[in-house]
């Protein structure tokens, strides 16, 4: 046999193998996927078939051998009973809807509203998927009963904040029963309507009508208040369970403010009936032109909550924009019908007239202002509140080494010469180019001006938080912010009502719009002066501003070079509005070579350490020793500068605490910081 022939017939097979490989993989991979779909196919069955045996979560899942629950959905995960209660009726009421709520399964909790800090904790509530009830009673002369009393307050000041805004409690839901009696009618439940109205305001979502108990049996629509609590229980009791299903059983949607809406088909939201009337009301609650405290130095102490604009600025500027030029246009028509800007403020017998008209004292009163003679105010900041009850103050804390619970916001004149489209007051407050309105003494201006900050000071003792030792130092005035609203350089006797200050040792920080370089120039010595530079081209200027001189431009320059001529402490105030005047980066570097402030935020840096604090006493001394001179001994910035402490520094080890500090000083030490 010829081997030649052998070798070919045995690697003929393994020939012919190689010659179809092809199809030899084509087979593989064809069985392969029939066998992965045959699986998918199979678990799928099961996975279906074991869902049909168990119709409600939780289900069993296998997870690596071991059983596990699915978490179940919560739509309610508690209820928190607020009260505030003169004689006991709302604090009985609330442990009696404590042990209805009790009887669902959820957790509950009873709060006296006078031992409740809103500033620490009604903020969680947006998260916490709480349902918050608030029984308040309505006392004396429609005011909230003592134990509720700061809470009212802190929520009204906040309803009106623009540093609030009205998403702030927006995930909070809740409910509001009254206790009044409508014997009163002026002020039957007063406290109810306006708790639930300052709620609603901050976004928070009402959950049912508000609830009216009526103390007079005759009138009460159930026959006492106490039937009328249970009424309105039984549809509390309903609506939870309907929450805690995920359900919207009879819900108020939260767009009604008298919070009596009703809803008359299930899971839907409507208005209550007779609307129209309702209606009207709302659109007069949120269109009304209302006037926001104007803080010029504050810095709003959190991310902003409004969404209505992206703003950037030192201070929050809050809300506005589209509202707030809509608002300007139908104003500026109106205005322009009635002749108020041809008006030179003189009455039918050629006296001047008071600034303070009687609408403009009705919406800055509400607003809680004080007002002082026909021109003046004051109010108190928020940073001044925050400090009194140990926390942190306002900004020039850290870097001026201000005393926060002891500053007095004021102004001698409530006019200004801008209109600018940020301005949070809603141009409620006049303008004008020059003053032509009567005017009152800057020792009467300053005495009443202390004499209010007392009196608001005062509203604190006794409320929680508050410290005693800081109650005490802020009745005693040691700084003045000229910033509260207006232009206080325009007051003609503002060098006088600044003496008065500097010789009561007061501190004067004050805040021009830099409309004004005369005045600049002939102002005394002020602890600090600070210009809002608002833009930084004469167009952008316009544009935001909206001066009323018709040479605002070359008066903005000129108020920049007045600036710069001055010894004393200054402070570039820049306003920056996205998409308005952002972009101007190089023509800003340009006014700050022209002003050469000493700050924009910070400027001072000494052998390697910052100069940001000022020694008060010091600067005492020295405007003492001008004054007597005649203004021929002056001084500068320099003259009166301290070393900024090392717990302001920022990126300071430790957060500036001492080793020998105690535990109740290093917590005061870090509130201090994190509210600046």
């Amino acid at each position: 046999m010829d081997p030649s022939v052998d070798t070919w017939d045995l690697s003929s097979p393994l020939i012919s193998l190689w010659i179809n490989r092809f199809y030899i993989y084509l087979g593989f991979a064809v069985s392969i996927s029939l066998w992965i779909c045959l699986q998918i196919v199979s678990k799928t069955q099961d996975r279906s078939l074991q869902e049909k045996s168990v119709p409600r979560a939780p289900q069993d899942l296998m997870t690596n051998g071991y059983v596990s629950l699915q978490e179940k959905d919560i739509f309610v995960s508690g209820v928190k009973i607020f009260y505030g209660s003169q004689t006991g009726t709302a604090k009985g009421f609330a442990t009696v809807l404590a042990e209805a709520v009790m009887s669902l399964d959820l957790p509950v909790a009873i709060i006296n509203l006078k031992e409740y800090d809103p500033d620490d904790h009604l903020i969680e509530e947006v998260t916490s998927k709480n349902v918050c009830v608030f029984l308040v009673a309505t006392y004396t002369d429609g005011r909230p009963t003592e134990s509720a009393e700061w809470f009212c307050k802190w929520l009204e000041e906040a309803s009106s904040d623009f540093r609030f805004g009205k998403s702030y409690l927006k995930g909070m839901r809740y409910a509001v029963f009254g206790l009044g009696n409508s014997a009163y009618a002026s002020h039957f439940n007063k406290v109810g309507k306006n708790v639930d109205k300052w709620l609603w305001m901050l976004g928070a979502h009402r959950v049912m009508s508000r609830g009216e108990g009526d103390c007079d049996v005759v009138k009460s629509k159930h026959g006492s208040i106490e039937a009328d609590f249970r009424a309105w229980k039984t549809k509390f009791i309903s609506q939870l369970q309907a929450l805690q299903k995920g359900e919207r059983k009879k819900s108020c949607g939260g767009h009604c403010k008298k919070g009596k809406c009703e809803s008359h088909q299930h899971g839907s939201e409507e208005r209550e009936e007779g609307s129209h009337e309702q209606d009207e009301l709302h659109h007069k609650d949120t269109e009304e032109e209302e006037p926001f405290e104007s803080s010029s130095e504050e810095e709003f102490g959190g991310e902003d909550r409004q969404s209505l604009n992206s703003i950037v600025d030192v201070e929050d500027l809050g809300k506005i924009m589209d509202h707030v030029k809509k608002e300007k246009r139908e104003k500026e028509q109106q205005e322009e019908k009635s002749g108020l800007f041809r008006n030179m403020g003189r009455n039918e017998d050629g006296e001047r007239r008071a600034m303070i008209t009687p609408a403009l004292r009705e919406a800055l009163t509400k607003q809680g202002y004080q007002l002082i003679g026909s021109h003046s105010g004051v109010k108190l900041c928020r940073w001044t509140k925050s400090m009194l009850r140990g926390r942190g103050g306002c900004y020039k804390h850290t870097f001026y080494g201000i005393e926060s619970h002891r500053c007095m916001e004021t102004t001698p004149s409530l006019a200004c010469a801008n209109k600018c489209v940020f301005c949070w007051r809603h141009h409620t407050n006049p303008v004008g180019t020059e003053w032509r309105w009567k005017m009152d003494q800057p020792e009467m201006i300053l005495k009443e001006a202390v004499e209010n900050h007392q009196n608001m000071i005062k509203q604190f003792k006794g409320v929680p938080g508050v410290k005693a030792e800081r109650f005490e130092e802020g009745m005693t005035v040691k700084h003045c912010a000229l910033s509260l609203v207006g232009e206080p350089i325009m007051y003609p006797e503002i060098n006088r009502f600044l003496k008065l200050l500097h010789q009561c040792k007061i501190s004067s920080f004050l805040v021009t719009n830099a409309q004004f370089p005369a005045e600049i120039r002939n102002l005394k010595p002020v602890t600090q002066l600070y210009v809002s530079v608002d833009a930084s081209t004469k167009e952008s200027l316009k544009k935001i501003d909206r001066p009323l001189f018709k040479d605002f431009w070359q008066r903005f320059l000129d108020s920049l070079k007045a600036l710069a001529a001055k010894q004393q402490r200054t402070v570039y105030r820049l306003t920056l509005v996205k998409a308005w005047n952002v972009d101007e980066l190089q023509a800003y570097a340009q006014l700050v070579f022209l002003g050469n402030p000493d700050f924009i935020e910070v400027k001072f840096k000494i052998g390697g350490e910052w100069w940001t604090w000022i020694d008060y006493n010091r600067f005492q001394e020295l405007i003492q020793e001008y004054e007597d001179s005649g203004g021929s001994k002056t001084f500068s910035a320099k003259d009166y500068m301290a070393r900024t402490p090392h717990w302001a520094l920022f990126g300071a080890n430790e957060r500036g605490f001492d080793p020998k500090d105690t535990r109740h000083q290093r917590k005061n030490k870090s509130k201090a910081i994190s509210g600046c």
